[in-house]
């Protein structure tokens, strides 16, 4: 039996896994502060909202393990995991009922920018990854459906603009009786365009004077482009099957 000694025991890298779950225990602090400072959030909500980003993140974490290839968590997961946290704040204030305000814009907006920095990161580092790329995607697609939720809800823009939040889940519901919806799709810059316009879009709303409809017909040509973005993919798809 070998001898364990203090040099070997400290040249045992750390898991990312296990920095991941350190990482998202200090968000859920972050959460937690954000949460009080710009929604004065009551602890039922503020407790809904931690539900929420815990559960999200366990989820990551599971994936991590299971898909995540490299021995480091990188800048880039860091990031993402920030970006969770913006967006689970942003939970906590449609939970919370409050009105859209200049305040959930700008963590909105923050949420947004920081998007694109989690892949440059990973490139950056040499971290890339299908589990990263995932992550991203998981973050994007609740913080749509966040923002839209908020904006049909609390900001009178309407029910259409629900829809603004739900394609990423109908196309993954609709993969479930359809596998050949899951092959990998060609990349194209029109798929970024139309999600970049569709968050923006959603930003938009949480802007105070931009309430009860104002954008309404923003709103419905972005639903339209969608359904055109969604329709291609799943044409294209449908004709790639072997």
């Amino acid at each position: 039996m070998g001898i364990v000694t203090q040099e070997s025991v400290k040249a045992v890298p750390p898991s990312p896994v296990r920095s991941f779950l350190w990482a998202a225990l200090l968000g859920g602090m972050c959460l937690v502060g954000l949460s009080w400072v710009f929604i004065q959030a009551q602890l039922l909500s503020l407790i809904l909202g931690l539900l929420f980003y815990m559960a999200v993140a366990a989820w990551m974490a599971m994936r991590m393990q299971q898909f995540y290839p490299h021995t480091v968590l990188g800048l880039c997961n860091l990031v993402t995991l920030a970006r969770l946290v913006l967006v689970a704040v942003l939970f906590v204030g449609l939970i919370a009922a409050e009105p859209v305000s200049w305040a959930g814009f700008c963590l909105a907006f923050v949420a947004l920018s920081l998007d694109g920095i989690d892949g440059w990161l990973a490139r950056k580092q040499g971290l890339s990854s299908t589990f990263g790329a995932a992550f991203d995607m998981q973050v994007d697609a609740l913080l749509g459906l966040v923002l839209a939720l908020s904006a049909a809800l609390n900001a009178g823009a309407g029910v259409a603009v629900i829809f603004l939040g739900l394609p990423y889940y109908l196309f993954v519901l609709a993969g479930v009786f359809l596998p050949w919806l899951n092959a990998p799709l060609p990349d194209r810059f029109s798929r970024k365009a139309v999600c970049v316009a569709q968050i923006a879009v959603l930003i938009f709303l949480q802007m105070p004077v931009f309430a009860n409809g104002t954008l309404d017909v923003l709103v419905m040509l972005v639903v339209c482009a969608l359904i055109w973005s969604f329709g291609r993919d799943i044409l294209w798809l449908k004709r790639a099957q072997p």
